[in-house]
């Protein structure tokens, strides 16, 4: 799947985990590719979720086009990223607030068959995605850790930012407080990906919910 398409990336942070297959595929008859899997180890971020068993028990319930997007909110990923693209990986997102050992870790992420990419908090500045070679990069639109928090405005002017040192190349992908109002005002800052947990999946009509904001994200 070309990375330089446009997509709405819903993050199963926010679904029902008792129905998570089922889940899933509701938002993608509604045409979702790309699905956003956060994994956080109670370290990095104060919240646990889960880990590569529930990647590959999506890979293996999933049809093959679902791109599964694994944003490794943890310490130390470079020990852990050939587990997760192990485990059916098709994307994997590190911080650069996370391990000192950045290139190291995309390569190794490369290696494993995945696209590699990189993401920073609010509070550090993107001139660190000019020093790597990336698929990706992802601009934390929300401070990490929870979902359904508010969209941090200030993050726009780092994603105009972000696609002057990246040209057209490379997807950038915001995440946090993604709705049609804000998804719209980030593709028109350069954005391409564009994820949204609880604007989905604590919507009434997820389905509808997402076509709507895939509109707006001119997707």
């Amino acid at each position: 799947m070309p990375l330089t398409e446009r997509h709405v990336a819903p993050s199963i942070l926010s679904a029902d985990f008792a129905d998570l297959s089922a889940k899933v595929r509701e938002v993608m008859d509604a045409g979702a590719r790309v699905i956003h899997c956060d994994v956080m180890d109670g370290h990095f971020v104060p919240p646990i979720t889960f880990g590569p068993m529930v990647v590959s028990a999506l890979r293996d319930s999933l049809p093959d086009e679902a791109y599964l997007d694994v944003h490794l909110m943890i310490e130390s990923p470079e020990k852990h990223v050939a587990e997760f693209a192990k485990a059916g990986a098709d994307g994997i997102t590190i911080h650069v607030e996370s391990t000192p050992h950045i290139d190291y870790t995309l390569s190794a992420i490369r290696e494993g068959g995945a696209k590699a990419g990189l993401v920073v908090c609010p509070g550090t500045p993107p001139d660190h995605f000019a020093e790597v070679d990336l698929d990706l990069a992802l601009i934390m639109t929300v401070n990490p850790g929870w979902g359904g928090q508010a969209f941090l405005r200030n993050q726009l002017d780092k994603v105009r930012r972000a696609r002057a040192l990246l040209g057209e190349g490379v997807a950038i992908e915001v995440d946090g407080g993604v709705n049609p109002e804000t998804a719209a005002e980030c593709a028109e800052a350069g954005a391409t990906w564009f994820v949204a947990g609880s604007a989905i999946f604590k919507s009434d009509d997820p389905a509808a919910r997402f076509r709507e904001i895939a509109s707006a994200a001119g997707c």
